[in-house]
Protein backbone atom coordinates (compact mmCIF):
# COMPACT_ATOMS: atom_id res chain seq x y z
CA UNK A 1 0.00 0.00 0.00
CA UNK A 2 1.50 3.46 -0.81
CA UNK A 3 2.36 5.97 2.10
CA UNK A 4 -1.35 8.06 1.22
CA UNK A 5 -4.07 5.46 2.12
CA UNK A 6 -7.63 6.48 1.97
CA UNK A 7 -8.31 5.71 5.49
CA UNK A 8 -5.78 4.32 8.27
CA UNK A 9 -7.16 3.41 11.67
CA UNK A 10 -5.11 2.62 14.50
CA UNK A 11 -5.34 0.17 16.82
CA UNK A 12 -6.80 -4.04 15.69
CA UNK A 13 -9.36 -4.10 18.87
CA UNK A 14 -13.03 -4.36 19.02
CA UNK A 15 -13.59 -0.39 17.57
CA UNK A 16 -10.50 -0.60 15.24
CA UNK A 17 -11.38 -4.34 13.17
CA UNK A 18 -15.24 -3.62 13.55
CA UNK A 19 -14.92 0.09 12.04
CA UNK A 20 -11.93 -1.77 8.88
CA UNK A 21 -14.89 -4.88 8.27
CA UNK A 22 -17.95 -2.20 7.77
CA UNK A 23 -15.20 -0.06 5.46
CA UNK A 24 -13.67 -2.71 3.61
CA UNK A 25 -16.28 -3.50 1.04
CA UNK A 26 -16.34 0.25 -0.10
CA UNK A 27 -12.79 -0.53 -1.67
CA UNK A 28 -11.20 1.98 0.21
CA UNK A 29 -7.34 1.62 0.55
CA UNK A 30 -7.58 0.77 4.06
CA UNK A 31 -3.86 0.62 6.24
CA UNK A 32 -4.25 -0.96 9.84
CA UNK A 33 -2.49 -0.06 12.60
CA UNK A 34 -1.20 -2.13 15.60
CA UNK A 35 1.63 -2.19 18.01
CA UNK A 36 1.50 -5.42 19.03
CA UNK A 37 1.41 -8.54 17.34
CA UNK A 38 -0.64 -11.49 16.90
CA UNK A 39 -0.72 -13.89 19.47
CA UNK A 40 1.24 -17.41 18.40
CA UNK A 41 0.16 -20.69 18.45
CA UNK A 42 3.16 -21.47 20.77
CA UNK A 43 1.78 -19.18 23.45
CA UNK A 44 1.07 -20.48 26.71
CA UNK A 45 -2.57 -19.81 26.28
CA UNK A 46 -3.98 -22.18 28.70
CA UNK A 47 -2.12 -22.05 31.48
CA UNK A 48 -3.19 -20.27 34.45
CA UNK A 49 0.16 -20.14 36.02
CA UNK A 50 1.34 -17.67 33.34
CA UNK A 51 -1.38 -16.06 32.47
CA UNK A 52 -2.58 -14.78 36.21
CA UNK A 53 1.10 -14.05 37.77
CA UNK A 54 3.71 -12.79 35.48
CA UNK A 55 1.51 -12.61 32.58
CA UNK A 56 2.59 -14.02 29.17
CA UNK A 57 0.17 -11.42 27.81
CA UNK A 58 0.00 -8.05 29.31
CA UNK A 59 2.36 -5.30 28.15
CA UNK A 60 5.05 -4.37 30.63
CA UNK A 61 4.51 -0.73 30.49
CA UNK A 62 3.69 0.81 33.30
CA UNK A 63 1.38 4.22 34.18
CA UNK A 64 1.03 6.14 36.92
CA UNK A 65 -1.78 6.36 39.73
CA UNK A 66 -3.56 9.31 41.08
CA UNK A 67 -0.18 9.85 44.06
CA UNK A 68 2.17 8.84 40.49
CA UNK A 69 2.76 5.59 41.91
CA UNK A 70 3.78 3.40 38.72
CA UNK A 71 1.60 0.08 37.98
CA UNK A 72 1.39 -2.16 35.53
CA UNK A 73 -1.71 -1.75 33.38
CA UNK A 74 -4.10 -4.95 32.65
CA UNK A 75 -3.43 -3.65 29.10
CA UNK A 76 -2.95 -6.37 26.09
CA UNK A 77 -1.25 -4.88 22.99
CA UNK A 78 -0.94 -7.56 20.52
CA UNK A 79 -3.81 -8.01 16.94
CA UNK A 80 -7.30 -8.06 18.81
CA UNK A 81 -6.51 -5.85 21.82
CA UNK A 82 -7.68 -6.74 25.06
CA UNK A 83 -10.75 -8.71 23.01
CA UNK A 84 -7.94 -11.66 22.70
CA UNK A 85 -8.50 -12.07 26.61
CA UNK A 86 -11.91 -11.10 27.17
CA UNK A 87 -14.83 -13.18 28.82
CA UNK A 88 -16.34 -12.67 25.34
CA UNK A 89 -19.67 -11.38 27.08
CA UNK A 90 -21.41 -9.27 24.01
CA UNK A 91 -24.44 -7.81 25.46
CA UNK A 92 -26.71 -4.62 25.05
CA UNK A 93 -26.58 -1.53 26.59
CA UNK A 94 -30.09 -1.69 27.74
CA UNK A 95 -32.68 0.79 26.49
CA UNK A 96 -32.82 2.99 29.53
CA UNK A 97 -28.89 3.31 29.86
CA UNK A 98 -29.33 5.67 26.45
CA UNK A 99 -31.31 8.24 28.67
CA UNK A 100 -30.77 9.89 31.64
CA UNK A 101 -30.68 7.69 34.67
CA UNK A 102 -30.68 8.63 37.87
CA UNK A 103 -27.98 6.29 40.64
CA UNK A 104 -27.79 6.47 44.68
CA UNK A 105 -24.48 8.72 44.04
CA UNK A 106 -25.49 11.01 41.14
CA UNK A 107 -27.12 11.24 37.81
CA UNK A 108 -25.85 8.83 34.11
CA UNK A 109 -26.45 12.08 31.24
CA UNK A 110 -28.24 10.89 28.29
CA UNK A 111 -27.15 9.93 25.15
CA UNK A 112 -27.45 12.27 21.79
CA UNK A 113 -29.20 9.88 20.59
CA UNK A 114 -31.94 7.06 21.78
CA UNK A 115 -31.58 3.50 21.54
CA UNK A 116 -33.62 3.25 18.51
CA UNK A 117 -30.58 4.54 16.85
CA UNK A 118 -28.54 1.99 17.55
CA UNK A 119 -30.49 -1.14 17.55
CA UNK A 120 -29.47 -1.53 14.13
CA UNK A 121 -26.00 -1.46 14.35
CA UNK A 122 -26.58 -3.93 17.15
CA UNK A 123 -28.29 -6.22 14.71
CA UNK A 124 -25.48 -6.26 12.82
CA UNK A 125 -22.52 -5.84 15.02
CA UNK A 126 -24.36 -9.64 16.54
CA UNK A 127 -24.61 -11.10 13.06
CA UNK A 128 -20.25 -10.18 12.58
CA UNK A 129 -19.57 -11.61 16.16
CA UNK A 130 -22.07 -14.42 15.65
CA UNK A 131 -23.57 -14.38 18.94
CA UNK A 132 -25.19 -16.98 21.32
CA UNK A 133 -28.17 -16.17 23.04
CA UNK A 134 -32.04 -15.99 23.88
CA UNK A 135 -33.29 -12.40 23.58
CA UNK A 136 -36.58 -13.85 25.37
CA UNK A 137 -34.71 -15.23 28.31
CA UNK A 138 -33.67 -11.74 30.17
CA UNK A 139 -36.92 -9.26 30.84
CA UNK A 140 -34.44 -5.83 30.52
CA UNK A 141 -33.71 -6.80 27.20
CA UNK A 142 -34.00 -4.20 24.67
CA UNK A 143 -36.23 -4.51 21.45
CA UNK A 144 -34.06 -6.89 18.63
CA UNK A 145 -34.75 -6.62 14.93
CA UNK A 146 -33.94 -10.22 14.70
CA UNK A 147 -33.45 -13.10 17.28
CA UNK A 148 -29.50 -13.69 18.30
CA UNK A 149 -27.93 -15.87 15.05
CA UNK A 150 -27.25 -18.80 17.28
CA UNK A 151 -28.96 -20.02 20.32
CA UNK A 152 -27.03 -19.80 23.67
CA UNK A 153 -24.01 -21.81 25.04
CA UNK A 154 -25.60 -24.33 27.00
CA UNK A 155 -25.48 -24.57 30.56
CA UNK A 156 -23.23 -27.64 32.21
CA UNK A 157 -25.34 -30.14 34.59
CA UNK A 158 -24.22 -28.17 37.84
CA UNK A 159 -24.17 -24.79 36.21
CA UNK A 160 -27.73 -25.70 35.29
CA UNK A 161 -28.22 -26.68 39.06
CA UNK A 162 -27.47 -23.66 39.74
CA UNK A 163 -29.45 -21.23 38.08
CA UNK A 164 -32.62 -23.59 39.01
CA UNK A 165 -31.40 -23.38 42.79
CA UNK A 166 -31.49 -19.48 42.07
CA UNK A 167 -34.97 -20.06 40.35
CA UNK A 168 -36.32 -21.09 43.26
CA UNK A 169 -34.92 -18.23 45.61
CA UNK A 170 -37.06 -16.21 43.09
CA UNK A 171 -34.03 -14.75 41.07
CA UNK A 172 -34.33 -15.10 36.95
CA UNK A 173 -30.96 -16.04 35.84
CA UNK A 174 -31.11 -14.77 31.84
CA UNK A 175 -28.80 -16.77 29.07
CA UNK A 176 -25.51 -14.62 28.64
CA UNK A 177 -25.27 -13.24 25.19
CA UNK A 178 -21.86 -14.86 24.24
CA UNK A 179 -19.12 -15.16 21.23
CA UNK A 180 -17.90 -19.04 21.56
CA UNK A 181 -18.10 -21.59 19.73
CA UNK A 182 -18.12 -24.10 22.54
CA UNK A 183 -17.35 -27.26 20.72
CA UNK A 184 -14.58 -25.88 18.85
CA UNK A 185 -13.04 -23.42 22.31
CA UNK A 186 -13.03 -27.36 24.38
CA UNK A 187 -11.49 -29.40 20.72
CA UNK A 188 -8.39 -27.07 21.55
CA UNK A 189 -8.19 -27.56 25.68
CA UNK A 190 -10.14 -28.28 28.80
CA UNK A 191 -10.73 -24.62 29.98
CA UNK A 192 -13.06 -22.06 30.13
CA UNK A 193 -13.21 -19.07 28.04
CA UNK A 194 -12.94 -15.74 30.39
CA UNK A 195 -9.28 -14.82 30.82
CA UNK A 196 -7.43 -17.15 28.79
CA UNK A 197 -6.30 -15.90 25.14
CA UNK A 198 -7.65 -16.92 21.96
CA UNK A 199 -5.08 -18.55 19.44
CA UNK A 200 -8.18 -18.94 17.04
CA UNK A 201 -10.08 -21.96 17.94
CA UNK A 202 -13.50 -20.39 18.92
CA UNK A 203 -13.82 -17.16 20.54
CA UNK A 204 -15.43 -14.48 18.57
CA UNK A 205 -12.78 -11.23 19.59
CA UNK A 206 -11.90 -8.57 17.09
CA UNK A 207 -9.27 -10.52 15.30
CA UNK A 208 -11.18 -13.31 14.50
CA UNK A 209 -14.51 -11.98 13.22
CA UNK A 210 -13.92 -8.28 12.93
CA UNK A 211 -10.37 -8.08 11.32
CA UNK A 212 -10.64 -11.49 9.63
CA UNK A 213 -13.97 -10.01 7.67
CA UNK A 214 -11.74 -6.46 6.73
CA UNK A 215 -8.99 -8.66 5.55
CA UNK A 216 -10.98 -10.88 3.12
CA UNK A 217 -10.59 -7.72 1.00
CA UNK A 218 -7.37 -7.39 -0.99
CA UNK A 219 -7.72 -3.28 -0.31
CA UNK A 220 -7.15 -4.20 3.72
CA UNK A 221 -3.44 -4.38 5.57
CA UNK A 222 -2.66 -5.01 8.47
CA UNK A 223 0.76 -3.44 9.58
CA UNK A 224 1.94 -5.01 12.98
CA UNK A 225 4.80 -3.96 15.67
CA UNK A 226 3.69 0.02 14.41
CA UNK A 227 3.28 2.52 17.35
CA UNK A 228 1.80 4.96 16.64
CA UNK A 229 3.33 8.44 17.95
CA UNK A 230 1.85 11.60 16.76
CA UNK A 231 -0.79 12.98 14.66
CA UNK A 232 0.19 16.08 13.03
CA UNK A 233 -2.64 18.58 11.43
CA UNK A 234 -2.19 19.52 7.51
CA UNK A 235 -1.71 22.58 5.38
CA UNK A 236 -5.20 23.45 6.04
CA UNK A 237 -4.94 23.85 9.85
CA UNK A 238 -7.61 21.80 10.50
CA UNK A 239 -7.79 18.21 8.64
CA UNK A 240 -5.30 15.29 10.27
CA UNK A 241 -2.82 15.27 7.47
CA UNK A 242 -0.08 12.86 8.96
CA UNK A 243 -0.01 9.62 10.88
CA UNK A 244 3.46 8.77 12.22
CA UNK A 245 4.37 5.64 13.31
CA UNK A 246 7.60 3.65 14.25
CA UNK A 247 8.06 0.26 13.19
CA UNK A 248 11.25 -2.04 13.38
CA UNK A 249 13.34 1.50 14.88
CA UNK A 250 12.65 3.41 11.73
CA UNK A 251 10.15 6.43 12.03
CA UNK A 252 7.24 6.15 8.90
CA UNK A 253 4.64 8.42 7.96
CA UNK A 254 1.31 8.27 5.85
CA UNK A 255 -0.55 10.88 4.78
CA UNK A 256 -4.60 9.26 4.64
CA UNK A 257 -7.71 11.09 3.56
CA UNK A 258 -9.73 10.22 6.92
CA UNK A 259 -7.93 8.49 10.34
CA UNK A 260 -9.72 6.49 12.63
CA UNK A 261 -8.71 6.34 16.46
CA UNK A 262 -9.17 2.73 18.13
CA UNK A 263 -6.30 2.38 20.31
CA UNK A 264 -8.26 1.87 23.68
CA UNK A 265 -9.61 4.28 25.92
CA UNK A 266 -6.77 5.54 27.64
CA UNK A 267 -4.13 5.63 25.00
CA UNK A 268 -6.36 7.25 22.48
CA UNK A 269 -6.47 10.19 24.99
CA UNK A 270 -2.68 9.97 25.49
CA UNK A 271 -2.09 9.98 21.83
CA UNK A 272 -4.67 13.48 21.35
CA UNK A 273 -2.84 14.69 24.06
CA UNK A 274 0.70 13.76 22.88
CA UNK A 275 -0.15 15.38 19.59
CA UNK A 276 -1.98 18.51 20.94
CA UNK A 277 -5.00 18.39 19.09
CA UNK A 278 -8.89 17.82 18.91
CA UNK A 279 -8.90 19.71 22.86
CA UNK A 280 -10.85 22.97 22.02
CA UNK A 281 -13.35 21.45 24.60
CA UNK A 282 -10.61 20.47 27.28
CA UNK A 283 -12.14 16.85 27.76
CA UNK A 284 -9.54 15.03 26.01
CA UNK A 285 -8.71 12.31 28.94
CA UNK A 286 -11.94 13.46 30.69
CA UNK A 287 -14.52 11.77 32.22
CA UNK A 288 -12.52 8.26 32.29
CA UNK A 289 -14.75 5.85 33.43
CA UNK A 290 -14.14 2.21 34.93
CA UNK A 291 -17.04 -0.19 36.33
CA UNK A 292 -17.19 -0.72 40.42
CA UNK A 293 -16.43 -4.85 39.85
CA UNK A 294 -16.79 -7.18 42.51
CA UNK A 295 -15.35 -10.70 42.29
CA UNK A 296 -17.54 -12.99 44.46
CA UNK A 297 -17.43 -16.91 45.43
CA UNK A 298 -20.62 -18.70 46.81
CA UNK A 299 -19.86 -21.65 48.68
CA UNK A 300 -21.93 -24.69 49.68
CA UNK A 301 -20.48 -28.17 51.41
CA UNK A 302 -23.19 -30.08 49.61
CA UNK A 303 -22.67 -28.76 45.72
CA UNK A 304 -19.97 -30.01 43.37
CA UNK A 305 -18.75 -27.71 40.71
CA UNK A 306 -17.27 -29.78 38.19
CA UNK A 307 -17.95 -27.41 35.29
CA UNK A 308 -15.38 -26.89 32.89
CA UNK A 309 -16.57 -24.10 31.17
CA UNK A 310 -19.31 -21.89 33.86
CA UNK A 311 -20.01 -18.49 31.83
CA UNK A 312 -23.18 -18.90 30.79
CA UNK A 313 -25.99 -16.95 32.58
CA UNK A 314 -26.22 -13.52 34.16
CA UNK A 315 -29.48 -11.98 36.69
CA UNK A 316 -30.71 -8.42 35.59
CA UNK A 317 -33.17 -8.64 38.45
CA UNK A 318 -31.83 -5.28 40.21
CA UNK A 319 -30.01 -3.72 36.81
CA UNK A 320 -33.31 -1.29 36.08
CA UNK A 321 -34.24 -0.64 40.17
CA UNK A 322 -33.58 -2.21 43.19
CA UNK A 323 -36.36 -4.49 43.30
CA UNK A 324 -38.09 -2.19 45.34
CA UNK A 325 -38.89 0.65 43.36
CA UNK A 326 -35.38 2.32 44.23
CA UNK A 327 -32.35 3.54 41.58
CA UNK A 328 -30.70 0.91 39.71
CA UNK A 329 -28.13 -1.08 41.42
CA UNK A 330 -26.08 -2.99 38.11
CA UNK A 331 -25.28 -6.78 36.24
CA UNK A 332 -24.38 -10.20 37.73
CA UNK A 333 -22.85 -12.67 35.51
CA UNK A 334 -21.15 -15.99 35.75
CA UNK A 335 -17.05 -16.12 35.85
CA UNK A 336 -15.07 -18.42 34.36
CA UNK A 337 -14.27 -21.04 36.82
CA UNK A 338 -12.29 -19.93 39.31
CA UNK A 339 -10.36 -23.39 39.53
CA UNK A 340 -7.77 -24.28 42.20
CA UNK A 341 -4.85 -23.07 40.33
CA UNK A 342 -6.46 -19.18 39.71
CA UNK A 343 -7.43 -19.29 43.78
CA UNK A 344 -4.15 -20.03 45.03
CA UNK A 345 -2.41 -17.65 42.44
CA UNK A 346 -4.87 -14.89 43.74
CA UNK A 347 -5.10 -15.96 47.73
CA UNK A 348 -0.92 -17.60 48.17
CA UNK A 349 -0.95 -18.20 51.30
CA UNK A 350 -4.40 -20.71 50.69
CA UNK A 351 -3.24 -24.38 50.94
CA UNK A 352 -3.58 -25.63 47.77
CA UNK A 353 -5.82 -28.58 49.22
CA UNK A 354 -8.48 -25.58 50.62
CA UNK A 355 -8.36 -24.32 47.37
CA UNK A 356 -9.36 -27.48 45.53
CA UNK A 357 -12.08 -27.89 48.23
CA UNK A 358 -13.53 -24.67 47.60
CA UNK A 359 -13.07 -24.65 44.13
CA UNK A 360 -15.25 -27.86 44.07
CA UNK A 361 -17.68 -26.73 46.12
CA UNK A 362 -18.18 -22.91 45.13
CA UNK A 363 -19.85 -20.93 42.09
CA UNK A 364 -18.08 -17.70 40.69
CA UNK A 365 -19.97 -14.48 40.01
CA UNK A 366 -18.77 -11.10 38.74
CA UNK A 367 -20.87 -8.26 40.10
CA UNK A 368 -20.78 -4.76 37.79
CA UNK A 369 -22.31 -1.31 38.73
CA UNK A 370 -21.90 1.20 36.92
CA UNK A 371 -19.22 4.65 36.87
CA UNK A 372 -20.58 7.78 36.90
CA UNK A 373 -18.61 10.18 34.04
CA UNK A 374 -16.57 12.51 36.11
CA UNK A 375 -14.60 15.56 34.19
CA UNK A 376 -11.73 14.81 37.11
CA UNK A 377 -11.69 11.60 36.49
CA UNK A 378 -9.00 11.38 33.74
CA UNK A 379 -5.88 10.25 31.55
CA UNK A 380 -3.16 13.17 31.28
CA UNK A 381 0.25 12.84 30.44
CA UNK A 382 2.90 13.02 33.49
CA UNK A 383 6.49 13.49 32.36
CA UNK A 384 5.91 11.44 29.09
CA UNK A 385 3.93 8.96 31.02
CA UNK A 386 0.13 8.11 30.91
CA UNK A 387 -1.60 8.92 34.31
CA UNK A 388 -4.60 7.41 35.56
CA UNK A 389 -6.44 9.81 38.24
CA UNK A 390 -9.95 7.76 38.95
CA UNK A 391 -11.68 8.71 42.35
CA UNK A 392 -14.60 5.65 42.56
CA UNK A 393 -18.50 6.60 42.04
CA UNK A 394 -21.61 5.22 42.79
CA UNK A 395 -20.30 2.79 45.34
CA UNK A 396 -23.40 2.72 46.92
CA UNK A 397 -25.29 1.33 44.22
CA UNK A 398 -22.87 -1.37 43.76
CA UNK A 399 -22.78 -2.46 47.56
CA UNK A 400 -26.37 -2.73 47.30
CA UNK A 401 -25.68 -4.98 44.77
CA UNK A 402 -22.94 -7.27 46.60
CA UNK A 403 -26.11 -7.07 49.35
CA UNK A 404 -29.01 -8.41 47.60
CA UNK A 405 -26.65 -10.81 45.38
CA UNK A 406 -25.32 -12.38 48.58
CA UNK A 407 -29.01 -12.56 49.69
CA UNK A 408 -30.29 -14.55 46.95
CA UNK A 409 -27.02 -16.81 46.87
CA UNK A 410 -28.00 -17.91 50.71
CA UNK A 411 -31.53 -18.65 49.93
CA UNK A 412 -30.56 -20.65 47.27
CA UNK A 413 -28.41 -22.43 49.44
CA UNK A 414 -24.68 -21.32 49.30
CA UNK A 415 -24.31 -20.02 52.91
CA UNK A 416 -20.73 -18.85 52.97
CA UNK A 417 -20.41 -16.14 50.30
CA UNK A 418 -16.52 -14.60 49.98
CA UNK A 419 -16.10 -11.25 48.15
CA UNK A 420 -13.04 -9.22 46.83
CA UNK A 421 -13.84 -5.59 44.89
CA UNK A 422 -11.15 -5.40 42.06
CA UNK A 423 -8.54 -3.03 42.29
CA UNK A 424 -9.00 0.13 41.35
CA UNK A 425 -5.92 0.62 39.49
CA UNK A 426 -6.82 -2.31 37.30
CA UNK A 427 -8.70 -0.45 33.82
CA UNK A 428 -11.56 -3.00 34.00
CA UNK A 429 -14.35 -1.93 30.65
CA UNK A 430 -12.19 1.56 30.67
CA UNK A 431 -14.18 4.02 28.34
CA UNK A 432 -15.12 7.90 28.63
CA UNK A 433 -12.73 10.00 27.46
CA UNK A 434 -13.37 11.44 24.34
CA UNK A 435 -17.02 11.32 24.49
CA UNK A 436 -19.38 11.94 21.78
CA UNK A 437 -22.16 14.29 22.73
CA UNK A 438 -24.06 17.31 21.10
CA UNK A 439 -22.18 19.42 22.40
CA UNK A 440 -19.02 20.56 21.48
CA UNK A 441 -18.44 22.73 24.74
CA UNK A 442 -18.97 19.07 27.01
CA UNK A 443 -17.38 17.01 24.56
CA UNK A 444 -14.99 15.68 21.92
CA UNK A 445 -17.00 13.92 19.58
CA UNK A 446 -19.94 14.82 17.59
CA UNK A 447 -22.92 12.02 18.16
CA UNK A 448 -21.24 10.73 14.69
CA UNK A 449 -17.86 9.80 16.43
CA UNK A 450 -15.98 12.89 14.41
CA UNK A 451 -13.62 14.77 16.37
CA UNK A 452 -15.60 18.50 16.48
CA UNK A 453 -12.34 19.81 15.58
CA UNK A 454 -11.08 17.56 12.96
CA UNK A 455 -13.88 16.37 10.03
CA UNK A 456 -11.47 13.78 9.52
CA UNK A 457 -10.71 12.63 12.50
CA UNK A 458 -12.72 9.48 14.45
CA UNK A 459 -12.78 8.05 17.35
CA UNK A 460 -14.97 4.36 17.90
CA UNK A 461 -13.50 2.65 20.43
CA UNK A 462 -14.78 2.79 24.31
CA UNK A 463 -13.37 6.14 24.96
CA UNK A 464 -15.96 7.49 22.66
CA UNK A 465 -18.70 6.39 24.74
CA UNK A 466 -20.47 8.76 26.85
CA UNK A 467 -21.85 6.55 29.53
CA UNK A 468 -20.44 3.25 31.25
CA UNK A 469 -23.80 1.61 31.97
CA UNK A 470 -23.72 -1.52 33.96
CA UNK A 471 -22.84 -4.37 31.46
CA UNK A 472 -19.51 -5.50 29.06
CA UNK A 473 -19.07 -2.23 26.74
CA UNK A 474 -17.71 -4.82 23.77
CA UNK A 475 -20.96 -5.18 21.68
CA UNK A 476 -21.86 -1.31 21.72
CA UNK A 477 -17.81 -0.76 20.96
CA UNK A 478 -18.83 -2.43 17.69
CA UNK A 479 -22.29 -0.88 16.82
CA UNK A 480 -21.12 2.32 17.26
CA UNK A 481 -18.16 1.27 14.78
CA UNK A 482 -20.18 -0.13 11.90
CA UNK A 483 -22.76 3.02 12.51
CA UNK A 484 -19.80 5.04 11.97
CA UNK A 485 -18.06 2.59 9.23
CA UNK A 486 -21.16 3.92 7.38
CA UNK A 487 -21.06 7.54 8.22
CA UNK A 488 -17.07 7.58 6.23
CA UNK A 489 -18.59 4.92 3.94
CA UNK A 490 -21.36 7.54 2.64
CA UNK A 491 -18.60 10.50 2.65
CA UNK A 492 -16.38 8.50 0.63
CA UNK A 493 -18.69 7.74 -2.33
CA UNK A 494 -19.53 11.11 -2.51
Amino acid sequence: MSNAPDIVIIGSGMGGATLAAGLAPSGARIAILERGHRIPDSAPARDPWRIYTNSAFRSRETWLDEEERPFEPGNYYNVGGNSKLYGAVLIRYREADFDEMEHYDGVSPAWPFRYDEMAPWYDAAERLYEVRGDAQSDATEPPHGAPYPFPPVPDEPAVKGARERLENAGVRPFCLPLGVDIDRWLAAGNTGWDGYPDQRCGKMDAETCGLAAALAHDNVELITGARVTGLRIGSDNRRIGEVVYEKDGEEHTLRPGVVALCAGAVQSAALLLRSGIANSSDHVGRCFMNHNATAAIAIDPGFRNDAVYQKTFGINDWYLSDGNGGKPLGNVQLLGRVTPDILKIQVPQLPMIAARWISGHALDLYLISEDLPDPENRVVLKNGSVQLIWRRSNMAAHEKLLAKTKKALKAAGFPFVLSRLFDGRVPSHQCGTVRLGDDPATSVLDPECRSWDHPNLFVTDAGALPTSAAVNPALTVAALSLRAAETIKQELAQ
